[in-house]
C-alpha cells in the first residue's frame, strides 16, 4: 500500500504557489547570467562576418593582440574538437572556417581585462573575405546555387490520406507570416571556468543543459563528465536559447588561457547570436459541401531556414502535420518544406511551426465561410474534431479534444462596450471615433506536447528526504531550465503534495544529474513533473520498507499518511513518524519518466502515430480600426485552453497572458527585417514588442478534462494560448474592413491598402 498520500499540505498541485524567485525578480535582486562575476575572469567578444554569403580568405589577429589588455584571439583552427554543433544536424561552425553564410556569423574570438577593451580589439581583426552571390529567397533556394552538401532542401514532409473529392465550394489563398524575434529580455551571456581536471565548469543560461553538454564535449575533445554545465538565471527563452551561443566561445577562451571568462551579448549582437522563427510562405485550396463540412485541404508551406539547420526539420514536420488545422478533413494533401537561405538562422520559438499554419488554415476558415454565407463560428463547429477523431496524420485523438466547447465558449462572453476614450492611434487621438469600425474574429489551434516522431523523451528526478531537529526536509534535484515559466514552483509542489512535506527544496539545475529534456515543446510540467512524481513514489516505498522492519509488519500492511507525516499500520493501527524512520539515514532516490512510445510518420504518406498528445485552445478578438490611417486598437481577447490539471492556477493564467501578448505583437507589429541578408532593426526601438498600453483586457476560460496518460491528468499549458491569437486578431481586422489581409504582421500600411483597395 504505497499510493500517495491524502493531504491538506500548503502549496501543493491545484494551489497558486508563490514562486521562490517573485520577490527578488520583482525587486531587481536577482542573479541572472548576466550578473555571473568571477575575481580572475577576462571578457570576450566575437568578431562576426559583414557578408551574408562570402569565402572567408584569412584572418589577422595583429591590431588586436598589440592591445595591451588583449590575452587571445582564436579562430577556427583553435578549435580542438569538432567545429560543428547543431540541434538537429551538426552543420553550423563554432567559428567559420572557409565559408560565411549570414551576416553575423562567428569568425573569431577575443579576449581581454574589460568588455569595452574585448569590443575595440574585435574591431581590430582584420579578416579578408571573398564576397559569393547571396541566396536570401527561399522559393529561389529550392532550384538554386547549393549551399551546403546535400542541397539546399532541409525536409520535406508528405502528408497524404483519402482521395480528394469534388466540392460543392472551393476556396483558395496565398498567406505570409513574417520573421517574429523570441525578444527575451536578458541577452546571452555566461560564464566559463577551467576546472582542476582540465575540464571546465560552464554557468549559462540555456533551455537544455544536458544538449548542450553533449555539443561542447564534441567541440572541445573533452570527454562529457569534464564539462560541467549549471544553469544560471534564464530572462526569458521561448526557444531562442535551445541553439548554443556563447557557451563554445566562452569556453574555448577559458580553457587556452586558464582564467574564468564572461560573454555578454549586447541587444544588437542577440539578434544576430540566435534563431527567430521561421518565416512561412503557405498556399492553401480548401473544398467543401454546399453546407459547410470539408471534403479535403491541399496546402504547400515554405518556411525559410536560413544559413543553418537548427530546427528547421522539426518545425517542417509540425507545421506539416498541423496544417490542417483541429478540424475533421476526409482527404488531405500536405506538402511542407524548409530551406537553406543566406539569412539569419531561424529555429525554435513558441508554437514552433503551428503558429504560422494557423494563421494559412485560419484565414481558409473565414474565407470559406464567406464564401458559403456561413457564420465563421458555426463553420468551425461543423467541422471540429472531437474524442475519437483522425487527424491529417491518420493519428486518432485519444485524449480529450474539446474544440466545439473551447469555441462555443468564447463566442458565448459577452462583447465589450462601443469604442470609449482608448482609440486607435494611441492617447494622442490621431484618429477619428467616427470613422472607426469594429470587428470580431476568430481562431482555434491545436498543437503536440512533448517530444514527437518516436522520439526517446524523458525526464529525470533525483528526490531525498531528510530529518533535522525532528523536521522532515525535502529536495529536488533536476536538470530542467526553469526559463521564466515557474517550473521550480511546480516541482516543490508535485514533492508537497507526495511526500506531504512542506520544506521543499530545489537544487539548481546541472548536468550532475540526469537529463531532464528540453524546457520547450510545453513537455517540462508533464515530462519532469513525472520525474519528480516518480521518485517522491519511490521514496514513499523506501520509508514504508523501514517502517515495516521498525514496527515488524508486513509492507503490504502499511500506508503513508500525509495528514499525521507518518506510516500507519491498517492492520495494528501502530505507527512511526518520518522523522523516525529518517533519524540515521536519509533516502534519497533517482526516477526516469517516459510518456508512451510515438513512431515516425510514413515517409511517403506522413501517416502514423507520430503524437504522445494534442492541445488545443480558441481565441476570440475584438478590435477598433480605422481604415483610413489603417491603426487598430485591439479592444478585448477571450481565450478558452483546456490544461487538463491547473498544477499552478496562477502560473497557467500567466501563461495564457504571456502567450496572449507574443501572438498580438505577431499580429500587428512584430518582425524582424530583412533585406539582402541583413537585419534592419536589430534593437528594441525598431523591433517592436506589444507594451502594456497595447494589451487589452483578455478575459480567460480555463477548463480542466484530466489526460488518462500523464500526472494529474495535466497537459501542456506554455504554447497553445499564443497559438491562434494572431489568426484570431487578424480575422477581426479583416471583419472591420471588409478586406483581404493575407499577411501578418498587418502594418498600419497593409490595413490601409485593404481596407481602401489601394495598389
Amino acid at each position: 500500500m504505497t499510493t500517495a498520500p491524502h493531504t491538506t499540505v500548503r502549496q501543493g498541485v491545484g494551489e497558486s504557489a508563490r514562486r521562490p524567485d517573485a520577490v527578488s525578480k520583482v525587486r531587481g535582486d536577482f542573479a541572472f547570467s548576466s550578473d555571473l562575476w568571477h575575481d580572475r575572469m577576462v571578457w570576450g567578444a566575437t568578431v562576426r562576418s559583414p557578408h551574408p554569403h562570402a569565402r572567408l580568405l584569412s584572418v589577422d589577429p595583429a591590431g588586436a593582440l598589440e592591445l595591451p589588455g588583449v590575452h587571445a584571439v582564436l579562430t577556427a583552427a583553435d578549435v580542438p574538437g569538432h567545429n560543428r554543433y547543431g540541434l538537429e544536424r551538426r552543420d553550423q561552425p563554432v567559428l567559420a572556417e572557409d565559408r560565411v553564410r549570414y551576416i553575423g556569423e562567428p569568425v573569431a574570438v577575443v579576449a581581454a581585462d574589460t568588455p569595452e577593451l574585448a569590443r575595440r580589439a574585435a574591431g581590430l581583426v582584420l579578416v579578408s573575405y571573398a564576397e559569393l552571390p547571396a541566396l536570401t529567397d527561399p522559393e529561389t533556394a529550392l532550384t538554386g546555387p547549393v549551399l551546403h552538401e546535400g542541397g539546399n532542401l532541409v525536409k520535406h514532409l508528405r502528408i497524404r490520406r483519402g482521395t480528394v473529392a469534388e466540392a460543392d465550394v472551393v476556396v483558395t489563398g496565398e498567406y505570409e507570416v513574417g520573421m517574429q524575434d523570441q525578444a527575451f529580455l536578458g541577452p546571452e551571456s555566461c560564464l566559463a571556468v577551467p576546472g582542476e581536471d582540465a575540464g571546465v565548469d560552464l554557468y549559462c543560461s540555456t533551455q537544455w543543459l544536458h544538449v548542450d553538454q553533449d555539443q561542447l564535449a564534441e567541440c572541445l575533445a573533452l570527454p562529457k563528465d569534464r564539462v560541467r554545465l549549471t544553469l544560471a538565471g534564464v530572462g526569458g527563452a521561448f526557444g531562442g536559447r535551445e541553439d548554443l551561443s556563447v557557451q563554445a566561445h566562452a569556453c574555448l577562451l577559458a580553457l587556452r588561457l586558464g582564467r574564468p571568462v564572461k560573454m555578454s551579448y549586447g541587444r544588437e549582437e542577440s539578434f544576430a547570436g540566435h534563431v527567430h522563427r521561421h518565416p512561412a510562405r503557405m498556399r492553401y485550396e480548401h473544398g467543401a459541401t454546399r453546407d459547410g463540412r470539408l471534403l479535403y485541404v491541399k496546402a504547400d508551406i515554405l518556411l525559410d531556414g536560413g544559413a543553418y539547420a537548427s530546427t528547421s526539420a522539426a518545425v517542417t514536420g509540425n507545421a506539416g502535420c498541423f496544417a490542417t488545422g483541429p478540424y475533421e478533413v476526409p482527404a488531405v494533401e500536405v506538402d511542407c518544406r524548409s530551406v537553406y537561405t543566406n539569412n539569419p538562422p531561424a529555429g525554435a520559438m513558441r508554437g514552433f511551426g503551428a503558429v504560422q499554419v494557423c494563421f494559412g488554415h485560419e484565414s481558409q476558415m473565414d474565407r470559406l465561410a464567406t464564401a458559403l454565407g456561413m457564420d465563421p463560428v458555426e463553420l468551425r463547429l461543423r467541422n471540429a474534431v472531437g474524442t475519437g477523431s483522425v487527424m491529417a496524420t491518420g493519428q486518432r485523438v485519444e485524449g480529450p479534444a474539446p474544440v466545439a466547447e473551447l469555441l462555443r465558449r468564447v463566442a458565448a462572453k459577452p462583447l465589450p462596450p462601443p469604442p470609449g476614450e482608448l482609440l486607435p492611434g494611441g492617447t494622442s487621438n490621431s484618429t477619428r471615433a467616427e470613422g472607426l469600425r469594429r470587428g470580431v474574429g476568430y481562431g482555434v489551434s491545436v498543437k503536440n506536447i512533448c517530444k514527437s516522431a518516436g522520439y526517446d523523451d524523458f525526464g529525470t528526478a533525483r528526490v531525498r528526504v531528510f530529518a533535522h531537529d525532528g523536521e522532515v526536509f525535502a529536495e529536488v534535484h533536476t536538470a530542467a531550465a526553469e526559463v521564466g515559466q515557474g517550473l521550480v514552483t511546480v516541482q516543490a509542489q508535485i514533492a508537497r503534495t507526495e511526500l506531504a512535506v512542506e520544506r521543499v527544496t530545489v537544487l539548481p539545475a546541472d548536468t550532475a544529474v540526469g537529463d531532464a529534456g528540453t524546457s520547450s515543446a510545453s513537455r517540462q510540467t508533464w515530462m519532469s513533473g513525472g520525474a519528480v512524481r516518480a521518485a517522491c513514489a519511490a521514496v514513499r516505498a523506501r520509508l514504508l520498507e523501514r517502517a515495516a522492519a521498525l514496527l515488524g509488519e508486513p509492507v503490504e500492511a502499511l500506508g503513508y499518511d500525509g495528514e499525521a507525516a507518518a506510516a500507519v499500520s491498517t492492520a495494528s493501527g501502530r505507527s512511526v513518524t518520518l522523522a523516525d524512520l529518517l533519524t540515521a539515514t536519509d533516502v534519497d532516490e533517482t526516477a526516469v519518466f517516459r510518456h508512451r512510445r510515438t513512431r515516425a510518420l510514413d515517409p511517403e504518406t506522413g501517416q502514423g502515430d507520430a503524437h504522445v498528445a494534442y492541445a488545443f485552445a480558441a481565441h476570440r478578438a475584438v478590435v477598433d480600426v480605422d481604415p483610413e490611417l489603417g491603426s487598430v486598437r485591439v479592444v478585448e481577447i477571450a481565450c478558452a485552453q483546456d490544461v487538463g490539471k491547473a498544477i499552478n492556477p496562477a502560473a497557467v493564467e500567466g501563461q495564457m497572458h504571456g502567450g496572449i501578448a507574443q501572438g498580438l505583437g505577431l499580429a500587428l507589429m512584430e518582425e524582424v527585417l530583412v533585406r539582402d541578408g541583413r537585419i534592419l532593426n536589430p534593437s528594441f526601438t525598431d523591433y517592436l514588442i506589444p507594451t502594456t498600453m497595447d494589451m487589452p483586457p483578455t478575459v480567460l476560460d480555463i477548463l480542466e478534462l484530466p489526460r488518462p496518460d500523464s500526472p494529474y491528468g495535466l497537459t501542456g499549458v506554455g504554447e497553445p494560448p499564443l497559438l491562434s491569437a494572431p489568426a484570431a486578431i487578424a480575422a477581426a481586422i479583416r471583419d472591420a474592413i471588409g478586406g483581404a489581409l493575407d499577411r501578418i504582421p498587418a502594418t498600419p500600411e497593409a490595413v490601409a491598402r485593404a481596407a481602401n483597395r489601394f495598389p
